[in-house]
């Protein structure tokens, strides 16, 4: 049940003529495609194409030659979206509908990834795949579906403020001009402007009260969806994509928060603050930068530049895995991870600590930059990076250097009779036996045990002793 036809000017023309005596016939092959007229303004009275003359001039009917009128009605623009994506695969065809191009690029099972929200699932993805089949019947192509893999993403929600005009209709408030009204229990029980408003009753003075209707899908008509530009302008566009990225999985729905994105900001001035620490540092030199891109199989990490190193890799290998899953919330909070550990390092007083630093910092700005493009390259291309590994666009990804994530020494959690009351740490070749001697030995264990004998001693391997007294 597709409407394909619209009473609109925008649209692909549907290619009938109707004619008095024969009806509704097919434009005939040779006079194809239909082609709009640009010159046509939309002035609210209806489909301008049905007053057009020069849309309907000189048409006769294809059966019997009389004069005959054009279809105005124009097809549903999921029409054009339904196969606007093959297309785009051979894009210089000027002789074919599709081609070389698209069988090249979608053959086998389609294209890779489809990524759209939720009223894309039922319309417009129903609409893709019943368009290709046709494509296929009619031996434009050879691929039965367009797509290998759906991603639904979530809607992004925010609250919703209404009020009742002096007429009766609703008129909607945007979330900026309204403050919460709340009980003693912190709960939202209504609604009230902290800035006076234009309405449709006269202007509305500060503390006027409103209706609060929850939250909902953002909407123009209903006042409450948020100004990208406003974000741009105060915060800068990576904060923008940052947000929408971090707050919420992207199948899950978002619900705007204010505050989140002032966070999100905090972040990203900490990653740019710690690049210019980098640049104001002694160890930003040519050398240490360069050491950092080279294989480092070679250098020796101190203890303190192992354990970042170990660390930051440890950290790639979980983003370089979600990105993969397109599970962008986990990769920012990776992220965030990684500029946590680097803040904390203390050891960049040491050459290899110094190259240990600028090799995480050189994987966490590739890894944010997807995400963040302006202010990861801005900070790569300062500090010298893309003499060494070329321009952040180009530069190959980081890869996990198993090397790094090699331990010398693992910390188990230690229980005594299943409850936790504390950790040893021990060599990472430590056999069962040594395992055993140390946590017995502990600090934690002695005292829980104020001179019991152990009965038995479980070592669950890299992970925990539990000794039971």
């Amino acid at each position: 049940d597709w409407g394909v036809s619209r009473q609109r000017y925008w649209g692909t023309p549907i290619p009938i003529i109707h004619c008095e005596d024969c009806g509704a016939q097919p434009v005939p092959e040779k006079d194809l495609p239909v082609v709009l007229p640009q010159d046509l303004v939309p002035d609210g009275s209806g489909n301008p194409l049905v007053k057009s003359e020069v849309f309907h001039a000189g048409v006769v009917c294809p059966c019997c030659g009389k004069p005959a009128r054009r279809e105005t009605d124009t097809m549903d623009t999921f029409v054009d979206s339904s196969w606007y994506f093959m297309r785009y695969c051979d894009a210089k065809n000027s002789e074919q509908m599709v081609g070389a191009g698209t069988e090249y690029w979608m053959r086998g099972s389609g294209m890779d990834q489809y990524i759209g929200g939720i009223e894309h699932a039922i319309l417009h993805l129903l609409y893709a795949r019943f368009w290709t089949k046709v494509m296929r019947d009619l031996g434009l192509v050879t691929f039965d579906e367009p797509f290998s893999q759906l991603l639904t993403q979530g809607m992004v929600l925010n609250h919703i403020y209404s009020r009742r005009t002096a007429k009766g209709a609703k008129e909607y408030f945007w979330p900026k001009d309204v403050e919460h009204v709340l009980d003693d229990a912190g709960k939202i029980v209504g609604a009230q402007l902290k800035t006076a408003v234009d309405s449709a009753d006269g202007l509305l003075p500060v503390g006027t009260a409103i209706d609060y209707e929850g939250v909902g899908t953002m909407s123009k008509s209903k006042n409450n969806g948020i100004d990208p530009q406003e974000l741009i302008s105060k915060y800068g566009a990576d904060t923008a994509r940052l947000y929408t990225m971090f707050t919420a999985p992207p199948e899950a729905t978002l619900e705007w928060n204010d505050a989140a994105v002032e966070g999100s900001y905090r972040f990203l001035r900490r990653v740019y603050n710690y690049g210019f620490k980098l640049l104001a540092g002694d160890y930003a030199a040519a050398d240490a930068v360069g050491a950092s891109a080279r294989d480092l199989s070679g250098v020796a990490f101190g203890k303190d530049a192992q354990a970042l190193r170990l660390e930051i890799h440890t950290v790639l290998k979980q983003v370089d895995y979600d990105y993969q899953r397109m599970q962008y919330n986990t990769v920012v909070s990776g992220a965030m991870k990684m500029i946590n550990a680097l803040e904390s390092f203390k050891g960049t007083d040491t050459p290899d600590g110094q190259i240990a630093a600028i090799e995480g910092f050189g994987i966490l700005l590739r890894c944010l930059y997807p995400a963040t493009p302006h202010v990861t390259h801005a900070l790569w291309s300062s500090l010298g990076y893309s003499q060494h590994l070329g321009e952040l666009l180009d530069a190959p990804w980081p890869q996990v250097d198993a090397n790094a994530l090699v331990q010398d020494e693992i910390e188990l959690m230690l229980q005594v009779n299943g409850k936790l009351r504390g950790s040893i740490r021990v060599a990472a070749t430590a056999d069962k036996a040594e395992i055993e001697r140390l946590a017995l030995a502990s600090d934690a264990f002695l005292k829980q045990a104020a001179g019991a004998a152990p009965k038995k001693v479980v070592v669950v391997p890299g992970r925990l002793v539990n000794v039971v007294v």
